[in-house]
């Protein structure tokens, strides 16, 4: 794939150039005429970019409509973006679960997959089967290794802008591993590694619940919750990469440890036992009152921990997505009381892509850095500084 970079003599060509394949991403098919148009440049300056674009690989002619062929004459060449011109690969990596999601250049989802993991598993047993995942999407959609021109990962954890998980303490030997390193052996394009949460926030800007909103809070629940943020539109990081570890707010003098939050006995659950988590929530819709006051606990937990970051974010929007998001009585609690502790309560939804949501993103950060080389976009959402 052709890629416009700094070593073209001329700026204007690779800002027409830019300015040229956004307009014919953007439709379905377009004329010289059309483009011109669009774009507000002269046709031949439009001539002049197409040209480079075929060469590129990255325009082809298409053929023209039906209306066009059963006019008089010889109708007006029209060209689209080659979409499949490359690939991106979002991969999310979880306690539980990992999965992956391919995508042409155009960001439209062809392949997925996902396969079961044990809490237990180390990373190179985990590591192993994220490979194995990406190895059958690729099999099942025919599409070979080499095309893939970024990849994307979301992952738990407090992420360096390398790829390394400089803490994570939701999978074993996950703290200091090089996540991006070692991942990128198996592929020869660039790997951006990214927190779940993170990623989940991006994905439900794009594709989700936040597609209108600038503004928002996502939060990852769970007994140990993290969030992510998007300010003005931009993935809010953090000095460290540490923004959002609302998890952590239980340090700062409270009683109750999240592993005792759900717990309706003395035995504290483990925060990675879903299914124990969520056999609590059930216990609760059906009366049981251990089971309701542990539910209880943990939505107040919730609550104060949303609440800190609307207090100093003041988001639009707050998401709720991560296993709670399927669970009942979490958000019209959650709007209450955000009510009475903020100065201006945030609107409060559901994540609308579910178990999809850290892949999704994974997968948008893969395509913001082939936009960044293709359309000469910078500040895309999930650019670092």
């Amino acid at each position: 794939m052709g890629r416009l970079t700094g070593g073209d003599p001329s700026l204007l060509r690779r800002i027409n150039s830019a300015v040229v394949l956004h307009a014919l991403r953007g439709a379905s098919s377009s004329t010289l005429t059309d483009l011109a148009r669009l774009t507000g440049l002269s046709r031949p300056t439009v001539e002049g970019v197409m040209e480079g674009l075929f060469e590129a690989g990255l325009v082809v002619e298409s053929a023209p409509d039906g209306a066009e062929t059963r006019r008089q004459g010889r109708p007006a060449r029209r060209f689209r973006f080659r979409a499949e011109a490359g690939y991106l690969l979002g991969i999310e990596i979880g306690p539980h679960r990992v999965s992956a999601l391919l995508s042409g250049l155009d960001g439209r989802i062809i392949g997925a997959g996902s396969r079961e993991v044990s809490e237990t598993a180390d990373a190179d047993d985990r590591l192993e089967r994220v490979r194995a995942v990406v190895a059958d999407v690729l099999r099942r959609t025919g599409v070979v290794r080499s095309s893939l021109r970024a990849v994307g990962v979301g992952s738990p954890g407090i992420v360096e802008a390398d790829g390394t998980v400089r803490l994570g303490t939701a999978l074993p030997g996950w703290t200091g591993l090089p996540l991006g390193e070692r991942l990128g052996r198996s592929f020869r394009c660039p790997v951006l590694v990214e927190n779940d949460a993170n990623a989940a926030a991006v994905a439900e800007h794009w594709k989700g619940a936040a597609i209108e909103s600038d503004d928002i809070v996502f939060v990852l629940a769970g007994l140990s919750p993290g969030a992510g943020s998007l300010i003005g539109g931009r993935l809010h990081r953090g000095f460290g990469g540490a923004a959002g570890e609302i998890g952590a707010l239980h340090l700062l003098g409270r009683d109750v440890t999240p592993e005792h939050l759900l717990s309706t006995t003395d035995t504290p659950l483990d925060p990675l036992d879903e299914h124990a988590v969520a056999a609590v929530f059930a216990k609760a819709r059906h009366g049981d009152e251990l089971a309701q006051a542990a539910v209880e606990r943990f939505i107040q937990r919730l609550v104060h921990d949303v609440a800190a970051l609307v207090l100093a974010l003041d988001p639009e929007l707050v998401v709720v997505g991560g296993w709670a998001a399927g669970l009942d009585g979490v958000l019209d609690p959650l709007r209450g009381e955000l009510a009475r502790y903020c100065l201006r309560p945030p609107r409060v939804a559901l994540s609308l892509l579910g178990e999809a949501a850290v892949a999704t993103g994974a997968l948008r950060l893969a395509l913001d850095h082939v936009e960044e080389e293709l359309f000469a976009i910078e500040g895309t959402v999930t650019a670092r500084r």
